[in-house]
C-alpha cells in the first residue's frame, strides 16, 4: 500500500519516530579497510550498480511511508541499522520519496569489521540536532580478545522546541548461539544504562530518552529487561506474536527491532511530547506475498541468491503526541 491509498483523517499533531535494519545497504565500490567483497560487482552477490539504486529507491519507498497513515507524514527521526557509510545515506535521503523531505544526517564510521554502521536521519523542519557523538562498546570474548561490533550512536537536540536523546543501536547477533553470545548484549546494555545515567546526571530524572535499535534479542530477553529496568517504558513487549514480529527465522518470529523511551513521554503537558502509539510496520508490500514464506520480510537477498526485496526486517515505530 502506498500513499496515495490512505484516506483516513489525519493527526497533524503526531510525530512518528522509526527503526529500520535495512538490510546491508552497501555501495558498490570496493573499501579495503572492511569485509565487503559480498558486496561488489564481480562477486558471487553481483551487486551492481543497477541493484543498488533499485534498494535505494524501495527503502525510500518504505521509509516515506512509516507512520504516514495516521500523521500525514513521513518519520520525523529513523534510526537505521546495516548502513555501509555516509555515502549510501546520502543517496537515500535523496531518493525519490525523501527528497523532499530535507532529511539530516548523522553517522560515524564504528569499528564493526564488516563496515556496518548506525545512523540517524531526522526532518530538519522538525528536529534540531545540538550534540552528537558515537560510543564504543567494550565486548570481549572468553580468552579476553576484543569482539568489534557497532557502536552507540548518541544524539541530542530539540523535537519541535523539546529537548530529546536518542541511542541507536545494533547490538551483537546470536549467530554462533543466543545463550552463548547473551553476555555480549547484556554488555551492550549496560552501556546503555551508563548513557542514560549520564544523560538524567546532566538533565535530571525528567529527561527524554529514546533507545532504539536492532538489539537482536526479544522484549523478554535478559538483556532488554537489564536496559528497561524502572525508567525505560518498552511498549513492545505484547507486540510479539506467534504469527507477528519484525524478523521470521526458522518459521519463528522475533522482535529484535524496539523502540524504548523513558517514562516522561508517560506525562502530559502543553507543549511536551507524549507516547501515543507503537506499531511494526508490516504494510503487504514489504511482504512476500506467496509460498510457504508469505506474509515475512520481501529481503533482499536470500543467501547469496538475488530477491530484489526490501529487507530481512519490518520497520517499527511510535507516535508521539505534541500537547496544545
Amino acid at each position: 500500500m502506498t500513499k496515495s491509498t490512505y484516506f483516513k483523517k489525519k493527526d497533524t499533531s503526531l510525530y512518528t519516530v522509526g527503526f529500520y535494519n535495512i538490510e546491508n545497504l552497501f555501495d558498490t565500490y570496493d573499501d579495503p579497510r572492511t569485509l565487503d567483497d559480498d558486496f561488489l560487482p564481480e562477486s558471487e552477490k553481483r551487486w551492481t550498480e543497477e541493484r543498488y539504486e533499485k534498494k535505494i529507491f524501495k527503502i525510500g519507498t518504505a521509509i516515506s511511508n512509516i507512520g504516514y497513515r495516521n500523521s500525514g507524514n513521513s518519520p520525523v527521526l529513523v534510526g537505521l541499522a546495516e548502513v555501509e557509510n555516509k555515502k549510501v545515506i546520502e543517496d537515500l535521503v535523496r531518493s525519490k520519496h525523501l527528497v523532499n523531505k530535507n532529511y539530516g544526517i548523522v553517522h560515524f564510521d564504528s569499528p564493526d569489521e564488516r563496515g556496518i554502521d548506525v545512523a540517524l536521519i531526522y526532518q530538519k523542519a522538525f528536529f534540531e540536532v545540538s550534540s552528537s557523538e558515537s560510543i564504543h562498546v567494550e565486548v570481549a570474548n572468553p580468552d579476553g580478545e576484543k569482539d568489534y561490533t557497532r557502536d552507540i550512536l548518541k544524539v541530542s537536540g530539540f523535537l519541535n522546541g523539546e529537548k530529546i536523546h536518542v541511542l541507536v543501536n545494533h547490538w551483537p547477533s546470536r549467530r554462533d548461539g543466543a545463550d552463548i553470545t547473551e553476555y555480549k548484549r547484556v554488555a551492550a546494555a549496560e552501556k546503555n544504562r551508563e548513557v542514560i545515567d549520564t544523560i538524567k546526571n546532566e538533565d535530571g530524572e525528567e529527561a527524554k530518552v529514546i533507545v532504539m535499535g536492532d538489539f537482536n534479542d526479544d522484549p523478554h530477553d535478559a538483556s532488554l529487561t537489564h536496559l528497561a529496568q524502572a525508567d525505560l517504558y518498552n511498549p513492545m513487549l505484547k507486540l510479539l506474536t506467534r504469527r507477528q514480529g519484525s524478523l521470521s527465522y526458522r518459521g519463528a518470529w522475533n522482535l529484535f527491532d524496539q523502540i524504548l523511551f523513558s517514562n516522561s513521554f508517560h506525562k502530559y503537558e502543553k507543549g511536551t511530547h507524549s507516547f501515543s502509539t507503537v506499531k511494526i510496520f508490516d504494510d503487504d508490500f514489504l511482504k512476500i506475498y506467496r509460498g510457504r514464506k508469505k506474509g515475512t520480510p520481501f529481503r533482499t537477498y536470500t543467501g547469496r541468491r538475488y530477491r530484489g526485496g526490501y529487507s530481512d526486517h519490518f520497520p517499527v515505530y511510535v507516535q508521539l503526541k505534541l500537547n496544545e
